[in-house]
């Protein structure tokens, strides 16, 4: 049997249907079927180590207090509003007129999965939990204040408190995203131990929330099964009953899967293959650019010779930007280069640097920096991101090679890449942030923060008025001084110049004509509660 005659086959018996049914009948019409090259590497999204398809469980398999609104953009997609709040598990909330006390009223007849009700001491212990679990999750806590186990309070059974040392506009948008979610308190504590109060361990391979959808089955690097949970109470009951996303490495087979009609939605496909689709038209193609999204090369200024500002415009002059717009990425992204250079840069993120390539101006600067014959380095990029990261890093090594610059390319297993980022040991790097809350400030925290220091920040650029600017925008509620803050941040990193901006990519998506209810949300994954085939 074939890799893709084994693969389709899999495919077909992971779904429910009648056993006289031939092996390629679709699926039926209340069951989606969903391919991807990537899966979940446990269930829990507050494990530090939790991957983005981790994300995707929590998005459904667990609830969080709040939401956002939609709207549609010009194209006719739907899409999350990222400036509308709405209720998820709390039906409405109070804050003070100092903005430093939140109280949230929950469902009273929210359950958890298993039957028992959702309570404010499961909100207060999901949350104090998530801070304990550091790393990213508590990062991203940190991003809405959410920091310290004091904060919260239980009043009654039904109503929640958080209180703040300072106003922060990012308090509720960060109370949706898919890190502070409500866990079943009573049951992850059953399966707690001394080395692991908080039941990481076994949250991490079981179902312990109350969302849309619970876990039927979830098989590591195969296939995650998930199934209505008709109970839900947060929202309008999916008209899905189970959808089944299964692992599929092979991206022709994906794509061959779609075509025949065997599958609902393929994501994770080449560039390539979305423009294709798109142009044939047999089945319907979503692209939405990625909000607050930077794919870009960072520059490490604490290595040389990068340290040399001259260097990084140098080398910024060299990039091929128009032929990694047209030959890696087919289209498939918003170039981030050909900026007006009569204008100033816009009090926004991200912008376009303000010129395309120009090798000429390329090796004057790397002259006037002091290196007239060029030098040798290594260029770092995500092995599992090698369908766009590579040809991309070949573009980038034949355009160096003509200013004299000799580019060894290091293809970084996806296994060790935030290794490897967390290093700062990498010379270049092509990588890629975006925000889950979109505004520019938490860009520039997760990415140029100094004091922050993430594994975002791989050009290892450090600036204390940066910070203190960074700070300012985070925390102000005054229009003109968050303004003020954010123009002075873009002129800084884009004179510095520690990262070359590229491009803002898509989020693509090929599915069936008879898809609907698509909505596209921050974290870029379908979200299974919306959609059903008509």
């Amino acid at each position: 049997m074939t890799r893709r005659v084994f693969a389709m086959s899999m495919l077909m018996a992971s779904v429910a249907v009648p056993a006289t049914a031939p092996l390629a009948a679709p699926a039926p019409k209340d069951t989606l079927v969903i391919v991807s090259e990537m899966g979940p590497n446990g269930l829990d999204t507050m494990v530090p180590t939790a991957n983005d398809h981790s994300r995707l469980v929590s998005w459904h398999v667990y609830d969080r207090l709040v939401s956002h609104g939609e709207k549609t953009l010009a194209d006719g997609t739907v899409s999350y509003d990222a400036k509308v709040m709405t209720p998820e598990l709390a039906e409405s909330w109070d804050v003070s007129e100092d903005g430093l006390t939140y109280v949230f009223h929950l469902r009273e007849d929210a359950t958890f999965h298993d039957g028992a009700k959702v309570t404010a001491k499961d909100v207060k212990w999901s949350f104090d939990r998530a801070i304990a679990a550091g790393g990213f999750p508590a990062i991203q806590m940190a991003a809405g204040s959410l920091v310290k186990p004091e904060q919260f309070s239980v009043i009654d059974d039904h109503t929640f408190k958080a209180t703040f040392d300072q106003v922060n506009k990012l308090i509720m948008p960060d109370l949706a995203v898919p890190v502070p979610v409500i866990v079943n308190s009573e049951l992850a504590k059953k399966h707690a131990t001394a080395a692991d109060p908080w039941a990481f361990d076994w949250v991490s391979r079981n179902d312990a929330g109350g969302g849309a959808f619970k876990i039927e089955n979830w098989t590591s690097g195969q296939q995650t099964v998930f199934v209505r949970f008709d109970e839900w109470k947060s929202g309008a009951l999916p008209k899905l009953k189970k959808v089944v996303y299964r692992q599929i490495p092979s991206a022709g087979t994906r794509r061959a899967l779609l075509e025949k009609g065997d599958v609902d939605i393929s994501v994770g496909l080449p560039p390539k293959d979305y423009a294709e689709l798109a142009k044939d038209g047999k089945v319907k193609v979503i692209g939405v650019p990625v909000q607050n999204d930077l794919v870009y090369l960072d520059m490490n200024v604490q290595i040389p010779p990068f340290d040399n500002p001259k260097v990084r415009e140098a080398v910024s002059y060299a990039l091929p930007y128009k032929e990694i717009l047209s030959s890696a990425l087919y289209g498939r992204a918003k170039g981030m280069f050909d900026g007006d250079p009569a204008t100033p840069y816009e009090p926004t993120w991200p912008v376009p640097i303000k010129h395309g390539q120009d090798l000429a101006k390329a090796k004057q600067l790397l002259t006037e920096a002091g290196f007239p014959d060029g030098f040798k380095t290594t260029l770092s990029f995500d092995l599992s991101e090698a369908t766009v990261r590579e040809p991309t890093a070949i573009l980038m090594q034949e355009a160096l090679k003509k200013i004299g610059v000799e580019v060894t390319l290091e293809k970084v297993p996806g296994s060790n890449w935030f290794a490897q980022m967390a290093s700062k040991k990498m010379p270049m790097v092509i990588g890629e942030f975006y925000g889950w809350l979109d505004y520019p400030d938490y860009h520039f925290f997760w990415t140029y923060h100094g004091a922050n220091n993430s594994v975002f920040n791989t050009a290892n650029y450090v600036n204390p008025a940066l910070d203190k600017d960074i700070d300012t925008a985070r925390f102000t509620s005054d229009p003109a001084v968050y303004k003020a803050s954010l123009q002075k941040m873009v002129d800084t990193v884009m004179t510095d110049l520690p990262r070359i901006p590229l491009y803002n990519r898509y989020a693509d998506y090929a599915m069936q004509k008879n898809v609907e209810g698509f909505e596209y949300w921050f974290h870029t994954h379908p979200d299974f509660r919306k959609l059903y085939k008509n």
